[in-house]
């Protein structure tokens, strides 16, 4: 083994009896129960840390004792005596762990930028991670955008000894299992019993504390649940979007004021240098990810350092319980494919003569992006929606075929049906730790803020599992249980509103501040990546934006923030016919 660095977490701690030591990231919050039932068993402390804790279940209970932990992490434990390495990353992903195999050595961290800090790690770009990236906007795990750097999966350890190396799942993300709950009343009191024993462990904290509020019921529901268990008021913060149709304000200021939480607000005026801010995540989001809501959430950790540490937020309601409009576009789209094709013609037909608007969130926009959808394979389709570049579009901007990562990962999709636990299972598989999760981690630990999402306990996402599909979606209600949970606890404006989200003006953004600096990356990327990338097409995209023939400026954010990675990581480009062709079988059954 070569490196240990486990972000964000605490110094590594030794055993010395048995020569073991730690190096942690994260948050176990039932480490006093493990606590007290390992020193019944004769263990000993010597301080006050989970991550004592967790190094004393492992010498109790070896790679069993990840089984009975509650949190997130990333841990790495050396045993001395016997040359052995265990590796391992909580269930759901919320934190990070990358490795690299070179032989018989094993290069790990929790950061791609700890790994390329050997010089026997080449930097060249995946093909297969890129695959994924261009249509994904994110690389599902187990790729990176790296050759050769993994990404350990959730809920998966992996041992090092002597040179070889064996991973064993100890968690399973839960799909289709034979109990399909169906009853209202009796759901909504379990998920509520859940729910509050969760945000309660969740708020054990020795630093100041906080919650992210967006405005929506995710958010809204931790609000509640913190109050109640808290003693004294909770600071909550917000970023808001004034002057646009998609502000939030309003419904954040009613939630704040009902629950009499300190509540700080932060304007998307307030940035003051966007492409400033944008060539930082080249190095802050350590991998590459498209996901333009860094944005303001990079401002919301900013406002955030000022007051708390710790923040609980909402993340992961919407894949438990169907809350994105994915979820709903692709159950419609069941019914749209039946329609005879000219039929389907003459919508997108129709549509096409509609005018170019600047905003993502436009009638015209979705509904051009649905139909487009309508005429792909229903797993290909799920991920376009929430995703950019189509397949003959990405076939375009590079000189040679791709390899088919992407139909690897989706055959898991396409596998497991066309029907609405199928598309929550593989959003809580990829899109939510390889997505959401990592924009999270990585823009809040760029100061030094410490996330925590009470709705993606183990026990909250085997629940929501088990539910029947019509007690999350019934036409155009979404997160039906959640919201039925809580009737007469939030307010009614809050429950009965559209789901928005944290959106940037992206297409106007690059009609204006920053298309000097995507000219300058682009210029640049194809003085040293032009026999890889088609910069002519790339070029005729950005003028078809510009000229407003076409809405494309998240296309266009995905390819900047590709290119400003690989220019500050010094990622190489390598001819196709070098790369070693995708394996028949990457990816585990279901």
């Amino acid at each position: 083994m070569k490196i240990i660095d486990l972000h964000g977490g605490d110094q590594p701690i030794i055993d010395a009896p048995s020569g073991t030591v730690i190096a942690f990231n994260g948050e176990i919050y039932n480490h006093l129960e493990l606590r007290a039932e390992l020193e019944s068993r004769g263990r000993r402390f010597y301080s006050h840390s989970d991550t004592e804790t967790v190094l004393q279940a492992f010498l109790e209970w070896d790679t069993d004792c990840f089984t009975r932990m509650r949190g997130m992490f990333g841990v790495a434990l050396w045993t001395e005596s016997t040359e052995r390495l265990v590796l391992a990353r909580d269930r759901m992903g919320i934190k990070p762990l990358y490795f690299a195999q070179r032989g018989e050595d094993l290069y790990f961290g929790s950061e791609l930028k700890t790994i390329f800090v050997h010089p026997e790690i080449d930097r060249s770009l995946s093909l297969n991670g890129l695959d994924c990236y261009l249509s994904l906007n994110y690389v599902p795990a187990p790729w990176t955008l790296v050759e050769g750097i993994e990404k350990l999966r959730p809920g998966y350890w992996m041992e090092w000894r002597g040179g070889a190396v064996r991973t064993e799942c100890y968690w399973k993300l839960p799909f289709r299992p034979e109990l399909r709950i169906d009853e209202p009343r009796a759901t909504e009191e379990e998920l509520g019993r859940l729910l509050r024993q969760s945000v309660s462990e969740h708020l054990l904290s020795d630093v100041p504390l906080g919650i992210w509020l967006s405005g929506g019921v995710d958010s809204s529901t931790m609000l509640h649940y913190a109050t109640e268990a808290s003693a004294s008021p909770l600071q909550t913060f917000s970023i808001s979007f004034h002057g646009r149709s998609f502000d939030e304000t309003p419904y954040i200021r009613e939630v704040a004021q009902r629950y009499g939480s300190q509540h700080h607000e932060l304007d998307m005026s307030d940035l003051e240098d966007l492409p400033g801010t944008i060539e930082e995540f080249a190095y802050y989001s350590d991998e590459p990810s498209a996901d333009a809501g860094a944005v303001p959430l990079w401002l919301l950790s900013k406002l955030t350092k000022r007051h708390a540490t710790v923040v609980l937020s909402g993340e992961g309601a919407d894949e438990l319980f169907g809350g994105y409009l994915t979820h709903r576009a692709s159950l419609l789209a069941r019914n749209v494919r039946r329609l005879p094709s000219w039929a389907l013609d003459l919508m997108q037909a129709t549509a096409r003569r509609w005018p170019v608007s600047n905003e993502k969130i436009s009638l015209e926009y979705k509904v051009k992006r649905f139909l487009e959808g309508c005429r792909m394979a229903p797993a290909r389709a799920h991920v376009y929606w929430n995703g950019t570049f189509s397949d003959d579009e990405k076939r375009k901007l590079v000189q040679r075929p791709l390899p088919n990562a992407l139909g690897a990962t989706l055959g898991e999709l396409a596998a497991a049906g066309d029907d609405l636990p199928a598309y929550l299972w593989f959003d809580q598989k990829y899109f939510l730790p390889d997505d959401i999760l990592t924009k999270v981690d990585r823009i809040s630990m760029a100061h030094s803020i410490e996330v925590r999402p009470p709705f993606l306990d183990h026990r909250v996402v085997e629940f929501a599992a088990s539910l029947s599909p019509r007690m999350q979606i019934q036409g155009s209600r979404q997160k039906v249980i959640l919201k039925d949970l809580m009737r007469n606890k939030l307010p009614a404006s809050v429950l009965s509103r559209k789901k928005v989200g944290f959106d940037i003006p992206a297409h106007e953004w690059f009609r204006g501040p920053l298309r000097p600096l995507l000219l300058e990356t682009l210029n640049g990327a194809a003085a040293e990546h032009s026999g890889f990338f088609r910069f002519d097409r790339i070029m005729a995209l950005e003028l078809a934006h510009q000229e407003r023939r076409a809405n494309v400026g998240y296309h266009l954010w995905g390819l900047l923030t590709l290119l400003l990675w690989m220019k500050k990581w010094r990622i190489q480009t390598i001819p196709l016919a070098d790369q070693e062709p995708l394996p028949e079988k990457v990816f585990s059954s279901i």
